[in-house]
């Protein structure tokens, strides 16, 4: 069995989790998250916990039964603790500054660009040259943060960009540096 999908998935107090045949649905202090399971794969909930099984040992659906559990597993975590994504701004005259709940970025470009949040994500910002996504799914706010980053990708000869918080940018030498 996969290691992963064969380990059950703890329900904390405060989430409630209701499995409609293939629909799982999860409700915590911070939202509610719907998740279709693909079809051989089976999901039961007993006492306190979720446990994610599948009928045969073949490699797509060996693949299949680690998946869900780990989505299962990131929707009890979303709705509990919420995600988050660190971006940070690096350039000079870089800068970003909210705008209501839409982000206003001035990257370089003649004109400042404006973000709107799509539904169940918000923008924080830190500082001018930071500022945070957050939300309840995981997948949502990871794809969030990937679009901003790609308005203005890191520079390899500068390192000006939006980048990741802690993300290594490996550095190329340029025309000078033979």
């Amino acid at each position: 069995m996969s290691r992963i999908g064969r380990l059950p998935i703890p329900v904390p107090s405060g989430v409630d989790i209701k499995v409609d045949g293939q629909d799982v649905t999860v409700k915590g202090p911070k939202g509610e998250l719907k998740h279709k399971v693909a079809r051989p794969i089976e999901v039961v909930q007993e006492d306190g916990q979720i446990k994610v099984g599948r009928p045969s040992d073949e490699g797509p659906i060996r693949a299949l039964h680690g998946l869900t559990r780990t989505l299962i597993h990131n929707m009890v975590i979303g709705v509990t603790e919420g995600y988050s994504k660190t971006l940070e701004i690096v350039g000079v005259g870089y800068r970003v500054q909210a705008k209501g709940s839409n982000l206003e970025f001035s990257l370089g470009f003649s004109h400042p660009i404006t973000v709107e949040p799509p539904a169940g994500i918000t923008f924080r910002v830190e500082r001018p040259t930071q500022f945070v996504v957050e939300g309840i799914d995981k997948q949502k706010v990871g794809e969030v943060a990937a679009n901003i980053r790609k308005l203005r990708k890191p520079d390899p000869y500068k390192g000006k960009g939006v980048r990741y918080q802690g993300e290594q940018i490996r550095r190329k030498v340029g025309k000078a540096g033979k």
